[in-house]
């Protein structure tokens, strides 16, 4: 494997990015970058419920939903291409993880400047991840309307992801799979700590 300066993990919400990322940056020694910090759309409706959010999530068709996440995550890309360019300039191996990061962008990127992955899971462990990480056991109904909103957002969220990747050629990790983030991690660590 060539080093890259950057390693670029995507994916959709609860498929385990954010866990992943620290523990590459880490081990690595790099700088550990989340798009989550530049701006959320317009976020999760837990563990509290914003007027915004509840706004967005009951009055918006699932369609709409989708097609204003993909908007978000274009409108992110120039300011993600700036945070590249700057670590690229200073030479500053860095990790950065969030949805925003689609396969379609990150396939722009000048080959061997960037490593990018996608992780993804079946509908049914993110649906899984999602109705624990919610607590929608413990929601009401009107929050509960939106925690389902959001589920049905992030499911085809994966699907696009993992279908985009595919055509992209970039690398998908089913982390479903038992084993695979760990080896994966590995591989990471044993191809690049020794140059880093």
């Amino acid at each position: 494997m060539n080093e890259p300066l950057g390693i670029l993990i995507g994916g959709t919400s609860h498929v385990g990015k954010s866990t992943f990322a620290k523990m590459v940056a880490l081990a690595l020694g790099r700088d550990l970058i989340s798009t989550d910090d530049l701006a959320r759309h317009p976020g999760r409706p837990w563990p509290t419920v914003r007027a915004e959010v509840a706004e967005y999530y009951s009055n918006l068709s699932d369609e709409t939903i989708h097609w204003f996440l993909k908007v978000h995550h274009e409108n992110l890309w120039p300011r993600i291409e700036h945070i590249i360019d700057v670590h690229r300039q200073a030479a500053k191996p860095f990790v950065l993880e969030g949805a925003a990061l689609r396969p379609e962008y990150m396939a722009r990127i000048e080959t061997g400047v960037v490593l990018p992955l996608l992780l993804h899971c079946s509908d049914a462990l993110l649906r899984k991840r999602l109705i624990e990480g919610s607590r929608l056991e413990d929601a009401d109904e009107a929050t509960s309307a939106l925690i389902g909103k959001f589920i049905k957002r992030s499911l085809r969220d994966n699907d696009d992801l993992l279908d985009a990747a595919r055509k992209m050629q970039i690398r998908c990790i089913d982390v479903g799979v038992p084993g695979a983030i760990d080896t994966l991690a590995k591989e990471l660590r044993d191809a690049l700590s020794a140059r880093s």
